[in-house]
C-alpha cells in the first residue's frame, strides 16, 4: 500500500468507528505559522500566542515537519509495539494537536480509526504539555481528574502514557503517548512511562540530526 500522508482525517469503519475524536472549535482556530513571535504578553491568550509562535519558529529552523511523516510514523510503530498497545503519537501541539506520527489499528479490527488532529484542550496531552514531564495512567478511571475526558467516551480510552518532547532551549513542542482500550496493571506503569520517555528521546534525537534550516 502506498503512504498517503495526507489521509488524516477519520475514516469511520464501524458502528463503534462512528465516534470520532473531539475537534477544536473553529472560533479556536486562528493563529498559523505568520504569526509572529513579537507579540505582546498581556494575558493568557496572549501567552498562547506567543508561545505557538516560537514553536513554529523553532520547528522552521529544524526544519521538522508538521505534516505527517513516515519516520515519525515509524517511531509511533515502535514506542506502540514495545508498549503493547493499540494507538501510538507522535504529537506537535500547533492550533491543534497534529499527530505528525500515528499507529493504530487496522480498518478492519473493529476499533475507533481516528485522525491526524484533536483539540488543544482534549485527552491528557495537554497535561504532560503543562506539567514538563511524563503522565503514566494505567487505568484513567483511577482518578477522577483523569477520567473525564472527551477522548475516552470517544474512543474508549483506558490507558494512557505520554511524555514531552522538550528542545534544549526548553521550548515544549509536543508528546509522544500511547493510548489503549485495555487498562494496565499499576506494576507496569513503571516499564510503559520508560517507553515512552525513551520514545520521546529517540523523536528529539530525529530532530537534532534533521536538516537544518
Amino acid at each position: 500500500m502506498s503512504y498517503q500522508p495526507n489521509d488524516h482525517y477519520l475514516v469511520p469503519q464501524t458502528v463503534r468507528a462512528t465516534r470520532t475524536l473531539p475537534r477544536r472549535n473553529m472560533r479556536d482556530i486562528g493563529l498559523g505559522p505568520s504569526v509572529s513571535a513579537d507579540v505582546a504578553v498581556t494575558g493568557p491568550q496572549d501567552e498562547q500566542t506567543t508561545e505557538l509562535a516560537r514553536r513554529y519558529e523553532l520547528l522552521e529552523r529544524l526544519g521538522v515537519p508538521t505534516a505527517a511523516s513516515r519516520d515519525f510514523d515509524e517511531l509511533a510503530r515502535d514506542m506502540a509495539t514495545k508498549a503493547g498497545f493499540q494507538y501510538g503519537f507522535v504529537n506537535l501541539f500547533l492550533e491543534e494537536q497534529k499527530f505528525v506520527g500515528l499507529h493504530q489499528p487496522p480498518a478492519d479490527s473493529g476499533h475507533v480509526i481516528v485522525g491526524r488532529t484533536m483539540s488543544r484542550d482534549h485527552g491528557w496531552c495537554p497535561e504532560v504539555m503543562a506539567r514538563k514531564k511524563a503522565l503514566p495512567l494505567h487505568d484513567v478511571h483511577a482518578s477522577p481528574r483523569f477520567s473525564g475526558n472527551h477522548v475516552v467516551d470517544a474512543v474508549g480510552i483506558r490507558s494512557y502514557f505520554g511524555a514531552p518532547l522538550i528542545h534544549d532551549s526548553g521550548t515544549v513542542l509536543g508528546t509522544v503517548c500511547v493510548i489503549d482500550p485495555e487498562k494496565r496493571p499499576l506494576s507496569e506503569a513503571r516499564r510503559l512511562r520508560d517507553i515512552v520517555i525513551n520514545a520521546g528521546a529517540q523523536v528529539m534525537d530525529h530532530i537534532a540530526h534533521a536538516p537544518v534550516r
